[in-house]
């Protein structure tokens, strides 16, 4: 058996970290480099945070088509060594412009996750392929539970440029995992021996809840700056709690992946999907309830419980539809999610109020509840 999952869920780890590590403190730098009133800071904010997967947006189908139909090894290896480069272009930024344009750049390198999620559905077995897929879900949000806490740490020790470098060289590490380590099988054969033709409309419903989701994941960073003071966190300790309430987030995250499987097995999978949509939307809204950090940080971890299965339950038959393309769209609706949500979080704090945001985010949650309860499972025909 060609290895796979060890080289690869390492190198996940480790540019999930990475990412993580340098986003975390990348809100806080742009308070600190920014010439412009608050208002004009936060849409600078939202739309620095939120380029890279914009861009990536656009070309992860791409990417996906490239990685199905060549070498999705090879196509990896570049696209973790160049985000490294980027990486350390932020930290040679030195103008909101300069750093928007870096971060432009470092999204246009594309995703490595769709190329990871490639790798691992070229092998013969079907469940090989599902545990694979797994195994690299559960390593990207291992990084995304230890990053935002290491990050922080290292931004108020280091500072916040030698931050991004660290996180440059962490992305460097990542691509030797796989270069040396992973080994394809040597055929392309096909995880289903009948395969799947993916239509446009089979898309839809997995696109419209994974970007849900993605946005009740992803946008609370943008906002931080704004909302810890209010909750009476202290300037000099704002990015260090800032970063302890992303890794409780993240923490829930890997929480609720690790659980998806127990759940599944208890409900019907759309009943599931729909139960999920409506209590993390209802305790999204919650979010507004509490007047403390540890409060806010209690609340935000139950939300995140019960949104994080939705990605999984979703997202795993991705790998498993025959087709890169299929891959990439899914996979950029999930990328998606951090640009929108950070976009979206810091327009509307701009002209209201937490509560807005919090209440529009939820409903939106719910307003999904409809696309859950129809069927996910792509049709099968000849491709």
């Amino acid at each position: 058996m060609p290895r796979i999952a060890g080289p690869l869920t390492s190198s996940m780890f480790l540019g999930s970290f990475a990412w993580s590590f340098a986003f975390i403190s990348l809100p806080f730098y742009i308070e600190t480099i920014s010439p412009y009133d608050p208002a004009t800071t936060l849409r600078w904010t939202g739309w620095i945070l939120g380029i890279s997967s914009l861009v990536t947006v656009l070309t992860s189908p791409a990417w996906g088509r490239m990685g199905d139909r060549g070498d999705p090894r090879s196509q990896y290896v570049w696209v973790q060594l160049f985000q490294g480069v980027a990486f350390m272009g932020m930290a040679v930024a030195r103008t909101l412009p300069q750093l928007f344009g870096a971060r432009l750049v470092l999204g246009a390198m594309g995703a490595a996750s769709t190329l990871a999620f490639i790798m691992a559905g070229r092998q013969p077995d079907p469940s090989d392929v599902r545990r694979e897929v797994a195994a690299v879900q559960l390593a990207m949000t291992l990084g995304q539970v230890l990053g935002p806490l290491g990050g922080a740490t290292a931004a108020a020790r280091l500072g916040f440029r030698p931050s991004f470098v660290v996180a440059g060289v962490i992305l460097l590490g990542s691509a030797a995992f796989v270069h040396w380590g992973v080994r394809l099988p040597a055929g392309r054969e096909r995880s289903s021996a009948q395969p799947t033709r993916v239509r446009p409309l089979d898309l839809v419903t997995p696109v419209a809840l994974v970007l849900a989701v993605s946005n009740q994941l992803f946008f609370l960073t943008a906002v931080l700056p704004q909302v810890l003071p209010t909750l009476g966190v202290t300037a000099d300790r704002v990015v260090e709690v800032g970063g302890l309430v992303v890794f409780v987030s993240a923490v829930a995250a890997g929480l609720g992946a690790i659980l998806t499987p127990r759940l599944a097995a208890l409900l019907p999978e759309r009943v599931l999907i729909a139960g999920l949509l409506v209590t993390s939307g209802i305790l999204m809204a919650m979010m507004a309830l509490p007047h403390s950090a540890w409060g806010y940080a209690t609340v935000r971890f139950l939300q995140v419980l019960f949104a994080a299965p939705i990605f999984p339950l979703v997202v795993a038959r991705a790998a498993q539809m025959g087709s890169g393309g299929a891959i990439g769209v899914i996979n950029s609706a999930r990328i998606g999610g951090s640009f929108v949500g950070p976009v979206l979080a810091t327009s509307i704090l701009s002209v209201s109020s937490p509560a807005v945001l919090y209440t529009a985010l939820g409903l939106a949650s719910v307003a999904c509840v409809p696309l859950a309860l129809r069927p996910l499972t792509p049709r099968r025909g000849a491709a």
